[in-house]
């Protein structure tokens, strides 16, 4: 059965916004509360943007070591097993002029690179060196304090090191939220709205809720996000869901009226005070006062790319196989400058950066799951993705690229990256705009034939990597809540 804390607090990865408004009418409360740590090796934001990573951590304790009451652990169905798994792992860019940010998940499973152990899921990086460092400590005679602040230092060091190898992006400040956190930050702004395609109900997760909008409280919430049965794609729908209620979250707490709440303030007061835990060089109120012209529409969120959901390693362990190429590719995209679905002058028709391309992807012949494919090993080549979907016009025997123009440079660019199909002009599309339509004669990258996918070191549970979508990006601005599934 899934831990609480193994697969939430994802209120983690809207800590920072919160703070954003909130700071604003009582900085000293907020920032005298926040426990605050050191020597986690980070760096200085010189890259002209603020890189932040936001972790929710499986703790039954709150940011200062209380235990939780026998109350709050019956509140969250948290049993009295302890661990320090990261299952909810964001990455945050703000660039320094504070009017956007980009936040990324890394789905928990992702078989990556851990400094001083090897490979290993991600969400194990902290836990497993915290656990091999207490070992080493306690050979040394220290306190059982300092055993746990020494190891946790580690722990943390771990993860840092894990997700700047696997993103490319050096870490320059952290935040760590408890399994508490995220019911108590989703009650102090009053609930947050969700939508869902079709009703659910899921003892595991507790997930019991009716098709269309409605308002969550925290337990609600926390059922809301933890539920991965029942999804088509486990964990990265999971991911989807915890994304739309992050950008709900972050919209309640830049809501003005929450903010004039004294009352709504003292709950969030109370809610970061206990469940928060930032680096001690972090400059909270500098970084609230960049941030004042942050609105929720400029905060997206994105997943990395995922080659497999389904894979295994050599010891039969269930793994989310990525390619650490394919992330810091679609990681530098992501995090670059706005527009990276639009133009610029690309001077006289040469090859385009990826980064700069958004591409629609259709499926128009017998394959099941081909666009999706597709639409993922574009993502790994670095570009962007719009609609991915089956072909809605006439049935199409050749696969091709089409644009405006058979010189259209983008269109080019995209044809080149998936085997050299043939750009065919199409009058009727918007100026700009790139659609691939794939038919039974396509065999290029994402295909059973032309796959990217190097699986070395995994198997997979049906013989081929499982066909991963990719989701749209999705913003904090948007009127109402985005249904999911």
């Amino acid at each position: 059965m899934n831990r609480p804390g193994r697969l939430l607090a994802v209120a983690a990865a809207a800590v920072v916004f919160i703070v954003t408004g909130f700071g604003w009418h009582s900085v000293d409360s907020l920032v005298s509360g926040i426990e605050r740590i050191g020597n986690l090796g980070l760096g200085g934001g010189h890259d002209g943007a603020v890189d932040i990573l936001m972790v929710g951590i499986d703790s039954r304790t709150d940011a200062h070591g209380n235990p939780l009451s026998d109350q709050e652990r019956a509140m969250l169905h948290a049993g009295d097993e302890v661990g320090t798994n990261t299952d909810t792992i964001v990455l945050i860019r703000v660039p320094n002029d504070g009017r956007s940010a980009t936040a990324i998940s890394i789905p928990r499973d992702s078989y990556v690179d851990i400094p001083g152990i090897g490979k290993g899921k991600i969400n194990s990086a902290y836990g497993t060196t915290k656990e091999a460092a207490r070992e080493k400590l306690a050979e040394q005679g220290l306190s059982a304090s300092q055993i746990e602040e020494k190891s946790t230092q580690a722990g943390r060091q771990a993860l840092i090191k894990s997700v700047a190898n696997l993103t490319g992006i050096t870490v320059d400040h952290y935040a760590e939220v408890g399994l508490l956190g995220f019911v108590l930050l989703t009650d102090a702004v009053g609930g947050v709205p969700v939508c869902l395609n079709n009703p659910v109900d899921e003892p595991l997760s507790g997930a019991d809720f009716p098709a269309g909008e409605q308002r969550l409280d925290g337990p609600q919430a926390l059922s809301f996000v933890r539920q991965r049965h029942d999804l088509q794609r486990g964990d990265l729908d999971r991911i989807v869901r915890q994304q739309v209620f992050m950008a709900a979250l972050v919209n309640q707490a830049l809501n003005a009226r929450i903010l004039a709440n004294p009352g709504k303030l003292r709950e969030l007061s109370d809610a970061v005070g206990r469940t928060i835990v930032l680096d001690k060089d972090w400059d909270v109120v500098a970084f609230m006062h960049q941030l004042q012209d942050l609105s929720g529409g400029k905060v997206n969120f994105e997943t990395i790319p995922v080659q497999n959901l389904n894979a295994t390693t050599s010891d039969g362990e269930s793994v989310v196989k990525v390619d650490p190429k394919a992330v810091k590719s679609f990681v530098a995209a992501a995090v670059g400058d706005s527009g990276d679905s639009g133009g610029g002058d690309h001077g006289d028709g040469d090859a385009v950066a990826p980064d700069t391309i958004t591409t629609d992807v259709y499926n128009a012949g017998s394959t099941a799951g081909l666009a999706g494919q597709v639409a993922q090993a574009l993502t790994g080549k670095g570009f962007h993705t719009g609609t991915v979907e089956n072909w809605p016009g006439a049935p199409v025997r050749s696969s091709r690229v089409l644009a405006t123009s058979t010189s259209d440079p983008k269109a080019k660019t995209v044809a080149e990256a998936l085997g050299g199909l043939t750009v065919t002009a199409d009058q009727e599309l918007p100026e700009g705009a790139v659609r691939v339509v794939l038919a039974d004669d396509y065999s290029g990258p994402g295909s059973d034939a032309g796959s990217l996918f190097d699986l070395s070191g995994t198997s997979q549970t049906s013989g081929a990597p499982t066909p991963v979508p990719p989701a749209p990006p999705i913003d904090a601005g948007q009127n109402g809540p985005k249904c999911v599934n």
